[in-house]
């Protein structure tokens, strides 16, 4: 391939020397860094599975896309930040990403916008009910070995909507027009495990009974021995979710909307913060645990109600539990169910840094869909990013990170920040500092050669990152549908 030459205009704000821009022949990519990525995929099988779960109902002899083909355009996509259809316009010339979708650069051009935009609508709901599968076998294989327990956080995720959407309706809460997503995690791990979309006005706790259910059953098919937690805010602390975790055999703690019953319960609690606020003017927080019944609730069970005093006023917080060990530690019991804000954090990388809230299609199905392409992207990530990760010893050798002081506790994580950048690192860090690379594609008969930088400062991470999963084995994949 030859430069071309012609100089397209000049610059003169550096005064030496004139500066010419000039357009290359040579096929160029903004997005190198995906392919140590496109790489680890291959080795645990996501898109491949997640391909095969899709009923394709065009005619064979007229297909030039496949579907495993515009699988990856999509999830690789919204990994590298382009979260539309219409980005891959322009995508799909791009060498990195034929590459991706097991084409050389020099093959034909892959899907338009069009194209794609027919795939989303293609999807039937047998293939929403086999991708559901999917997402469960890729997370038990995700194990090296079974666990001893897992936790599972239920969180309903608000996905404002701009336009005509099936079933995008104004929810008076949030105040906007919306869908309502719902997302299980695990906190073992940070991988979504099940994911719903549900129209704007559900309530936060619709078909999560059902999803429950359905994880628990299949978890314990595989390891009938693992003891499952599931935590979640208020909007899932009704006797519904009770009953059923109850049933399941299942240790939950949920979130517990206050009423004029324990606010009486807490009134000397309270009492006691605030008068020791008064005295020490020292943030105070103290706990208790009693037996609560309900009107719509078939039996009591017990609540741990925390109360706090400072600068900023009181608080009073209560969760419902059936966790062994409640009625002696509180307090402890409290914390736990408060260590789900992790997993919300993990949403929030779902919504912002994978661009989750860009449901814009027009059919329920088809966005139900874009879901699950989303959560495929943002579990290539985590999956990557955990292995890849390198944390700084902790400080005080055998004591969990999470149980030190707080401030030693802030101390070691920013140290881990600057020592492993990937290893928690968002979706905009990934990209800033391994995806969004400039390299050239060449093409022979015997190889391709893509060339990076020589003076790209974190090519270290790339080696890093190519290193580790070169030498990961491939997982075995089984398949239940």
């Amino acid at each position: 391939m030859h430069s071309h030459t012609a100089s397209l205009f000049d610059l003169d704000f550096y005064e030496p020397l004139p500066i010419q821009i000039e357009v290359s022949d040579a096929p160029l990519t903004s997005d190198a860094g995906l392919l140590p990525m496109r790489q680890f995929d291959q080795r645990i099988g996501l898109t491949q599975q997640f391909a095969a779960a899709l009923h394709d109902s065009r005619d064979p002899t007229r297909i030039e896309h496949t579907l495993l083909e515009m699988v990856r355009m999509r999830v690789f996509g919204i990994v590298a930040g382009y979260e539309d259809q219409n980005d891959h316009d322009t995508l799909r010339t791009d060498p990195i990403f034929k590459l991706i979708a097991n084409r050389s650069p020099t093959d034909p051009d892959l899907a338009s916008q069009p194209t794609l935009s027919r795939f989303e609508n293609l999807i039937d709901i047998p293939s929403l009910f086999r991708l559901r599968d999917v997402f469960v076998d890729q997370f038990i294989a995700s194990f090296a070995q079974p666990p001893i327990t897992l936790t599972f956080d239920l969180d309903a995720v608000d996905d404002p909507t701009h336009g005509s959407q099936q079933l995008t309706l104004f929810h008076g809460f949030y105040e906007q027009y919306q869908y309502l997503p719902l997302v299980i995690t695990c906190a073992e791990n940070d991988q979504i495990v099940m994911i719903s979309l549900r129209h704007g006005t559900a309530a936060a706790s619709l078909g999560a009974d059902d999803d429950l259910t359905y994880l628990v059953k299949r978890i314990h098919e595989v390891w009938p021995n693992v003891r499952i937690r599931v935590r979640g805010d208020g909007g899932f602390g009704n006797p519904t979710m009770y009953e059923v975790s109850e049933s399941l055999d299942v240790i939950y703690t949920f979130g517990l909307s206050t009423n004029p019953v324990l606010t009486r319960e807490t009134t000397e609690l309270l009492a006691e913060v605030v008068r020791l606020w008064e005295q020490t003017h020292e943030p105070q927080r103290r706990f208790v645990g009693f037996w609560y019944r309900a009107g719509t609730w078939s039996v009591p069970r017990w609540v741990v109600a925390k109360a706090e005093a400072n600068a900023q006023g009181t608080n009073r917080r209560y969760v419902v539990t059936n966790r062994g060990g409640a009625s002696q530690y509180p307090e402890a019991t409290y914390d736990e169910y408060a260590m789900r804000g992790e997993s919300e954090n993990r949403n929030k990388e779902f919504k912002c840094g994978m661009g989750m809230d860009r449901l814009s299609d027009h059919r329920f199905l088809a966005n139900y869909f874009r879901l699950y392409l989303h959560a495929a992207a943002l579990n290539l990530l985590v999956r990557l990013r955990r292995e890849i990760a390198d944390p700084p010893p902790a400080p005080a050798g055998d004591v969990p990170v999470a149980a030190l002081p707080v401030p030693q506790r802030k101390r070691y994580q920013n140290t881990r920040r600057r020592q492993d950048p990937l290893g928690e690192g968002h979706p905009a860090t990934w990209r800033l500092l391994l995806i969004k690379v400039a390299a050239s594609v060449v093409v022979s008969c015997r190889r391709i050669v893509v060339r990076l930088s020589g003076s790209w400062p974190h090519q270290h991470f790339f080696e890093q990152v190519r290193q580790h999963v070169c030498r990961r084995p491939a997982v075995a994949h089984f398949w239940t549908g």
